[in-house]
């Protein structure tokens, strides 16, 4: 695949996760796609199809029309994840970089969770964790600076800021601890 941004990347591999549990409708992976991911993003066909093509472009994806659509005059193309697509899906979903904790793509990497290997999953919650630390430092070197400012209303925002980030810094304090006890655990089991 070319240079992709960031965004098109953890697109291709939420498309990618969904059709390696089987072939499935445009219209149905859009449906599952914004069940997941809906409360972070909303799905439009407007980027789904598109990135179907360039899935289909890359040999990651195969589609087919659905001989049981016959039904409706528009025909229905039904898509499946080629090996390639698996084996793409695998090395993206067990490599991490800076991008994968950022706000646009860390909802989209969580989400896929339960296909991404323990220790992969542990470096982007911790990636994800220093990113809210440095969050939490310039919320409070911003708020020194309006502390004086007589609107409130910039205040408020800091704070709220802040509030957020301190339940997301608890959140994914829960969830690395979880996390490492899921690692040594799968250690000692295949050690014994």
């Amino acid at each position: 695949m070319a240079t992709t941004t960031l965004r098109t990347k953890v697109l291709n591999l939420a498309i990618l996760d969904y059709l390696a549990l089987g072939p499935q409708h445009g219209y149905a992976l859009r449906k599952r796609l914004n069940l997941s991911l809906g409360v972070f993003r909303t799905l439009s066909y407007g980027s789904l199809y598109p990135a179907l093509r360039r899935l289909e472009d890359s040999g990651y994806i195969v589609s087919h029309e659905d001989p049981n659509s016959t039904r409706s005059k528009r025909r229905r193309i039904t898509y499946s994840i080629t090996d390639k697509g698996r084996q793409y899906l695998d090395n993206e979903l067990s490599s991490v970089g800076p991008g994968d904790w950022e706000d646009g793509t860390f909802d989209v990497r969580f989400a896929m969770f339960s296909s991404t290997d323990s220790a992969t999953r542990l470096r982007i919650l911790e990636g994800r964790f220093a990113r809210m630390l440095e969050r939490r430092e310039a919320l409070q070197q911003w708020m020194e600076g309006i502390a004086r400012d007589p609107d409130g209303y910039i205040l408020e925002l800091a704070n709220h800021g802040l509030a957020q980030v301190a339940a997301e810094l608890e959140w994914l304090e829960t969830m690395i601890q979880n996390e490492r006890r899921h690692v040594v655990n799968s250690k000692r089991r295949a050690g014994s």
